[in-house]
């Protein structure tokens, strides 16, 4: 594991090459497991991962909070995507439409202010993450790696039906993405997960961990996105109407009901 700085060296006031704040900590397995659509499994580790990312998409900043949890598709272990809750309109709808990528609309606010680094993110009036941090000291850089995310892709059937049909039956969506390291700094925060009807993660996916936080930049990375197999569409029925596309439980489109 390399420690030689290659943190990336941008203009004054420019937005590209933001670290993403990577904040990890353990759940219950089962907690997982009542969110994964039938087909997509629990993997034997049991973690939480909320990315809070600036990144231009496609020439414009993107700030977003990505919420994925571990899990299995066909014996090959990766993360499921909750949601992509995200700041601008232009990106929701052709990224979900096009690969499924489950993105809604969300207010987020991050930024690094000298040693402190503050993330917040709100839907619908909602609050639901808060995290303030001190940025400590060089952590190793990971060898270079990848990642794999599963995201679903989905077209219910026109009409008011009762039974679920589709013009476009549930698949799965593997996304390889590989990654080297430009920057990785250890952070010394609180974060805290609030009460949301919409994005309920402090209700549905419950700390049992301290949280791991860090500032990390990706120097480069390649990525395919590809359909990895279909899903049965009867026991994928109850997961069509959910929160924002992000595949949370839902009801009428509208936020849980207690």
């Amino acid at each position: 594991m390399s420690t030689e700085d290659t943190s990336p060296k941008i203009n004054p006031g420019d937005i590209i090459l933001w670290p993403m704040l990577k904040l990890d900590y353990e759940t219950d397995r089962q907690r997982i497991a009542a969110l994964l659509p039938p087909g997509i499994e629990p993997s034997a580790t049991s973690q939480v991962h909320l990315t809070v990312y600036n990144f231009p998409v496609p020439d414009v900043p993107e700030y977003g909070i990505l919420i994925t949890v571990d899990a299995s598709y066909k014996g090959e272990d990766g993360l499921y995507t909750l949601g992509y809750g995200i700041d601008q309109e232009s990106a929701i709808f052709v990224s979900r439409d096009r690969n499924g990528q489950p993105k809604y609309p969300c207010e987020i606010t991050y930024y690094r202010m000298l040693d402190t680094v503050r993330a917040r993110c709100s839907h619908q009036g909602y609050t639901f993450l808060e995290f303030e941090g001190k940025v400590g000291g060089d952590l190793p850089h990971p060898e270079s790696h990848a990642e794999t995310e599963w995201w679903i892709k989905v077209s219910p059937g026109v009409g008011m039906l009762p039974e679920a049909t589709y013009d476009f039956p549930p698949h799965v969506v593997r996304v390889h993405t590989s990654y080297g390291t430009a920057c990785n700094q250890k952070v010394e925060g609180k974060l805290t997960l609030r009460d949301s009807p919409w994005d309920p993660i402090a209700e549905l996916l419950p700390m049992q961990s301290e949280v791991s936080a860090r500032l990390w930049t990706p120097n480069s990375f390649e990525r395919d996105i590809a359909l990895a197999g279909k899903l049965d569409g009867d026991a994928f029925a109850p997961f069509i109407d959910t929160i924002g596309g992000s595949r949370w439980p839902g009801e009428n489109g509208g936020p849980r009901q207690r």
